[in-house]
């Protein structure tokens, strides 16, 4: 099982923003990735952090997937417990659910920000790059 914890972040709300992830394999880092993406909103960044890592363990065949995030409505989202109310959120969370169902198990879990530490340097990694 390969696990993925995923950030996405906006300075100011919106303003701008990166991603970042982070793939281990038991103990074991394989991969991450950090990446500008513009002006966002702190949610957008947070799915498309998590979209983009998807689409790289698709590119990997990766079948088994761990989904950690520090955004409790994403996940809350993507259990299908909260509704996606506001309409531009809504148009990232249909491309990522997309994606899920393309992996043979996927789960999504709420980790605490001081438990994803890694995958928020990479986020602020690419806006001190950017700034």
């Amino acid at each position: 099982m390969v696990k993925l914890f995923t950030d996405g972040g906006a300075r100011g709300n919106p303003g701008p923003a990166a991603i970042g992830g982070v793939f281990y394999k038991g103990e074991d880092k394989i991969a991450d990735f950090s990446k500008y993406i513009g002006e966002t909103t702190n949610n957008q960044a947070e799915y498309q952090a998590l979209e983009h890592g998807l689409k790289l363990a698709i590119k990997n065949n990766i079948k088994e997937l761990e989904c950690y995030l520090d955004s409790e409505l994403v996940v809350k989202q993507l259990k299908q417990e909260y509704k996606v109310k506001n309409k531009e959120l809504a148009k990232v969370f249909v491309k990522t659910w997309n994606l899920s169902l393309k992996f043979k198990k996927i789960s999504f879990a709420h980790v605490r920000r001081e438990n994803n530490k890694e995958a928020d340097a990479l986020v602020n990694k690419a806006l001190d790059e950017q700034t």
